[in-house]
């Protein structure tokens, strides 16, 4: 019997062996990888664009929720909440100041001013609303951002602008009524979302290219971007399995000239970030700097020292560059990259991007207005597809009859027009539309609007300076690569898509300036009179006669009579003498009117 037990408790403690092999097979067959790039790319303007890309590749299928459950490089706290809340793709992007394209060309990942968030979910949510709510303030805790302000008064489902960037297997959904989008211009970007940002890189700040991520130099740019971008891709070639690819980005237009470290002309890794790089993080499996030398012309000559590992020459639709590639791997001690000007910098002539919009206010006046934006295609053969996307808040009512599209060469027409009126502090107005712009041409799109009057305390509790509202999104397809420096559609890594570019055709969607409207503001001084008249009103009538009747009057102390009871006792002794006085001489005249009578009754 006992023989029997023990063979019984061998075999069960096997089974159990065996079983939690196979579980930590199961949690780490799962490879995680991590590449890290910094794109260098000097400006024509005289500033220098810088690009941090962090991307996480994980070999998970995103639909099984049953497997995201172990970590490894892929941030916990992150792949929690997309699976708690049924997330297919997630786009996160929070600006400080505006993108100019006209004098910047395009950047590797576009992004409006203040934050934006889309997301696709999946096609098994339940209620699609209720997921949306739970994760922007899931998002808003853990980027520590105001997007727990984004309500049904923000978030639209656009039908046209937005599509899926990642994996569409089956089961993938494309259906609009699974998307929101939303976007708060008027978010102030600060160290508060740097910090929860930079934990989710798996060597945070303490290795790698995260150690150039000082917010006392970061937040001395011209412009700077955070972006967090999650997405299904392909796992091979052949597409055969899908992974999970997490992309963190960081955009930055510096002023090399501002920097106080600056000596000479030209710029340098420790100018621009107050620190050099050392070594690359041990958890990459590719740290790469790559600086695009293209503009190193006659009139502009820079020498890069040290010397860069290898140098790419690539052509990628049509468009020919030069990089010099810094292996941080291969580098030994800590390195600066720096460049100097040789010759005087003269400002170089930009070349002007295909594509690019700007956006403005019309009318004068508290009551009514208009919105009018400038569509310019600057190619000089070719029409261009857009697809044109406003939101407009809802106290700005729209009136679809006076919108008007009007072109400098021939007179066109919106191809699709999709317009979904706003309701009052319920939802806003939606103007989508897709059209084409004629070569080298310049197309206006103009709507008029009336200005609601809203309640005193809708207004925000600051100093009362307009109403920030969301930029215009501008999406189509380019032929061309000029200005043109993200990476190809189906990977985020910067590095093969300029080492081996495999697409001729490149997806552009931009934005332009968002605007400040001035709306009819209330007196705000008259609740101050009010509560200032009522409140000296009551102090002073209810006061008195509270006082009166509740107050107790006590008769003062004979021993230290007060100056009121002293003169009180000196009338009173001045009243009962004169009133003593006057009686006396009552009695004497009455004796002498009957001393007389009787003298009268004698005669």
């Amino acid at each position: 019997m006992a023989a029997g037990i023990s063979k019984n408790k061998i075999y069960l403690v096997g089974l159990g062996l065996l079983y939690f092999i196979l579980l930590i097979a199961d949690c780490y067959s799962f490879e995680d990888v991590l590449n890290e790039e910094l794109l260098i790319k000097p400006l024509p303007s005289g500033n220098v664009y810088a690009h941090f890309q962090f991307t996480t590749k994980w070999d998970i299928d995103i639909l099984r929720e049953e497997k995201l459950l172990h970590y490894n490089l892929f941030p916990k706290t992150l792949g929690q909440v997309i699976n708690k809340y049924s997330v297919q793709e997630l786009h996160l992007s929070l600006t400080q100041s505006i993108w100019r394209s006209n004098a910047w060309g395009y950047p590797a990942i576009s992004a409006p001013p203040g934050a934006e968030i889309w997301v696709w979910f999946k096609k098994s949510t339940k209620n699609v609303d209720e997921a949306w709510a739970g994760l922007v303030n899931a998002l808003s805790g853990q980027f520590c951002a105001s997007l727990n302000f984004i309500d049904s008064t923000t978030s639209i489902q656009p039908t046209l602008s937005f599509r899926p960037e990642g994996l569409l297997p089956d089961g993938y959904p494309t259906d609009s009524r699974l998307l929101r989008y939303a976007s708060l211009p008027r978010e102030n970007v600060c160290t508060e979302n740097l910090t929860p940002w930079k934990k989710l890189l798996p060597c945070t700040s303490m290795a790698g290219l995260g150690t150039l991520l000082q917010a006392t130099h970061l937040y001395n740019a011209n412009y700077h971007s955070l972006a967090v971008h999650v997405r299904p891709v392909c796992r091979d070639t052949i597409c055969s399995q899908s992974s999970v690819e997490l992309s963190q980005s960081l955009a930055l237009v510096i002023d090399p000239t501002l920097s106080k470290l600056q000596k000479s002309t030209g710029w340098s890794l420790r100018n621009m970030f107050g620190k050099n790089i050392q070594g690359g993080c041990p958890l990459a499996t590719t740290s790469v700097v790559m600086v695009d030398v293209s503009m190193n012309s006659t009139s502009n000559l820079m020498q890069l020292s040290p010397n860069p590992t290898e140098v790419i020459f690539t052509t990628r639709g049509g468009d020919s560059r030069k990089y010099a590639v810094y292996d941080l791997h291969k580098q030994e001690g800590k390195l600066n990259i720096e460049a100097k000007m040789l010759t005087s910098q003269k400002q170089a002539q930009a070349t002007p991007p295909a594509v690019y919009g700007q956006k403005y206010l019309t009318g004068y006046g508290q009551e009514k207005g208009g919105i009018s934006c400038i569509l310019h295609n600057n190619d000089p053969s070719k029409s261009l597809r857009t697809i044109y996307l406003d939101i407009i808040p809802w106290y700005m009512r729209l009136y679809l009859h006076t919108i008007k599209i009007t072109n400098s060469v021939k007179h066109i027409k919106a191809e699709k027009l999709l317009y979904s009126p706003g309701k009052d502090r319920t939802k806003p107005y939606i103007l989508e539309m897709q059209l084409t712009l004629p070569p080298r041409s310049t197309t206006t799109i103009s709507i008029q609007f009336d200005k609601a009057f809203l309640k005193w305390t809708e207004h925000p509790p600051d100093a009362n300076i307009g109403f920030y509202t969301s930029s215009a999104v501008i999406s189509t397809m380019l032929m061309s690569a000029d200005n043109i420096t993200s990476p190809e559609h189906h990977t985020a890594l910067l590095t093969p898509s300029i080492r081996n570019p495999r697409e001729s055709e490149f997806f552009l969607r931009i934005y332009t300036e968002g605007l400040l409207v001035q709306l009819p503001t209330p007196d705000f001084s008259m609740p101050y009179n009010v509560i200032c008249l009522t409140c000296t009103v009551v102090a002073i009538g209810f006061g008195s006669i509270h006082n009166l009747t509740t107050r107790q009057f006590i008769r003062d102390s004979e021993e230290d009579p007060g100056l009121k009871a002293k003169v009180q006792k000196f009338l009173s002794k001045l009243w009962k003498k004169k009133s003593n006085e006057k009686d006396e001489s009552a009695s004497k005249n009455g004796k002498t009117d009957e001393d007389d009578k009787k003298s009268e009754e004698a005669t």
